[in-house]
């Protein structure tokens, strides 16, 4: 039912200071929290060594997923205090947890210096910021909702999209010119944290911006009403009436938006750079022009919400991220790397071993190492990004043989780590598979073209999504209600996708196998969204 929901009017300059302040401070807060993806490789030479380099910079991705599985707590911490204290106070709080907890970052000493207390400090601070994101979207999107009018309501907050796309973008671009300034060796040295340290200016000018906001309009009215919860977590999640809804935005929206999104601006950064070996440069390259692009994506799919609906928009970026994403990665393969993909197509890579002797390649405590022969040839394969299939030996055969093409390598049990490695390397040199991606030889029309195909999928998702979770939910649990389930999709479903494919990878040995994790989850919301979840453009926010 149409309803007017106009109640409270906001002058134009007014809103724009409101969309400009929320927008903005979401936006230092986002480049606070991803600095640690273009920083995931060094990250884990100064705070993971010791693990080898493919653990290690796995749990440099684990440690980025802790402050994604962190998100739901912070959800209900700030949650409540947006419900109950009101929606500025828990800005102003979410923006100094935040800003702080990356300036520590760039304090703290490494495994070098202090031992195993770097990684748990590294760890712990990684929580923090976690936390702090838990209770900064849903309070930008919620603010910017309850003082916009009904008609323009998804095209304003659409807004908070391009903050994630333009913080990771500056978290890049920060990052690339430091580290070219500065010099590789300086950079792994100290300059790695200059980026940590800006961070404290961003925390001023956030701080700053937001002073400058008043209480929003809703919330002001459930004040002077005296209709705010008084236990707005057990009125969300405890009553059936509100818990429903909760777990439909989560089903219908959020697992899908976790995956698609994350598997468009992060997975397909490890991707490109760990599994194709595309250099540094290349790889950030396409990813800062898919940003780029991305921005105005966000907000013309918020705007054509408030014309066709926020479900139809939305489904359309899910099924189109569902069927695309194998079709993509793949054809990034042959754009990225061409001699690679040549090399796989040609010369298929066979290893005939026991699979009892073969152990699995993801260990998230790293308490395993690669000790059998099996063990040794497939980290050789996962770490030049080479696909490969698991055979059985001939009978009677001890040995590890590894078919490249046609051409049969034995890896005997009583070889070195060492030798294997170099048997290993001369195999695949003579199989036509090169160590890394030869940046002259990148198709980056094609291989940006590919990428878009996401960006369009996670822009419709992303866009009309604020809109429709605060109509979702009734204003005086919202802070609450739509926050948990945000969080617990992108937190969870997003925040581990990067460790988990790339774990998947490793474990199965095709290098598109990882990408089943997103696929999954689009699959299931797909089916949700179509099935169960209502159209909310119409709804009355007060």
């Amino acid at each position: 039912m149409k309803t007017n929901d106009n109640t409270h009017e906001v002058s134009p300059a007014r809103m724009r200071l409101v969309v400009t302040a929320s927008s903005a401070g979401t936006t230092f807060e986002w480049y606070d929290f991803f600095l640690g993806v273009p920083l995931a490789g060094l990250i884990a030479k100064l705070f993971f060594a010791g693990l080898g380099d493919t653990m290690g910079y796995l749990f440099a991705l684990l440690s980025f997923a802790a402050g994604f599985a962190f998100r739901p707590l912070g959800a209900i911490v700030f949650g409540r205090m947006g419900d109950r204290l009101g929606r500025k106070a828990t800005f102003l709080i979410t923006t100094s947890l935040m800003g702080g907890a990356t300036l520590a970052i760039g304090l703290l000493p490494t495994v070098e210096s202090v031992g195993l207390l770097a990684p748990v400090l590294f760890v712990f601070l990684r929580i923090l910021q976690g936390m702090a994101l838990g209770g900064e979207w849903g309070g930008a999107a919620i603010y910017i909702a309850e003082h916009a009018r009904h008609a323009k309501r998804g095209y304003l907050t659409s807004f908070i999209g391009p903050a994630a796309s333009i913080g990771l973008a500056a978290a890049m671009l920060v990052t690339l010119a430091v580290r070219t300034l500065t010099g590789e060796e300086a950079f792994a040295a100290w300059g790695w944290r200059i980026p940590f340290l800006l961070s404290g200016f961003l925390l001023a000018a956030s701080l700053w911006i937001r002073l400058k906001l008043h209480e929003s309009p809703v919330f002001e009215s459930l004040r002077k009403a005296n209709t705010r919860s008084i236990s707005p977590v057990r009125e969300s999640f405890g009553q059936w009436r509100h818990l429903k809804l909760a777990v439909l935005a989560l089903f219908s929206m959020m697992i899908a938006q976790g995956a698609i999104w994350f598997t468009t601006f992060f997975y397909s950064q490890s991707f490109l750079e760990r599994i194709l070996k595309v250099p540094p440069r290349e790889t950030d390259l396409i990813l800062l022009i898919a940003l780029a692009v991305s921005i105005p994506l966000y907000v013309f799919f918020g705007k054509l919400s408030d014309h066709i609906g926020r479900k139809p928009v939305m489904l359309f970026g899910i099924v189109l991220a569902a069927v695309a994403i194998f079709p993509v990665f793949s054809g990034l393969r042959e754009a990225a790397h061409p001699v690679l993909a040549h090399a796989v197509a040609t010369q298929p890579v066979v290893v005939q071993a026991d699979a009892a002797r073969c152990t699995t390649q993801f260990d998230p405590v790293a308490a395993a190492k690669a000790v059998t022969q099996c063990d040794r040839v497939r980290e050789v394969l996962a770490k030049r990004g080479v696909p490969y299939q698991l055979a059985a030996p001939a009978p009677g055969n001890t040995d590890i043989v590894v078919m490249v093409g046609t051409t049969a390598t034995a890896i005997d049990a009583n070889a070195t780590p060492e030798a294997v490695k170099t048997r290993m390397t001369a195999a695949l040199a003579n199989g036509g598979y090169p160590e890394s991606a030869d940046p002259q030889k990148i198709d980056f029309p094609r291989a940006i073209g590919l990428l878009l195909i996401l960006v369009v999928a996670a822009t419709a998702l992303y866009g009309p999504q604020a809109a429709c979770l605060v109509e979702l939910f009734p204003a005086h649990i919202r802070y609450t209600a739509l926050s948990l389930p945000y969080h617990i999709g992108t937190g969870w479903v997003g925040g581990f996708l990067p460790a988990t494919a790339y774990a998947l990878t490793l474990a199965n040995g095709d290098s598109l196998f990882g990408l089943w994790y997103p696929v999954t989850f689009a699959t299931v919301a797909a089916v949700v969204m179509l099935l169960f979840l209502p159209e909310t453009r119409h709804r009355s926010i007060h």
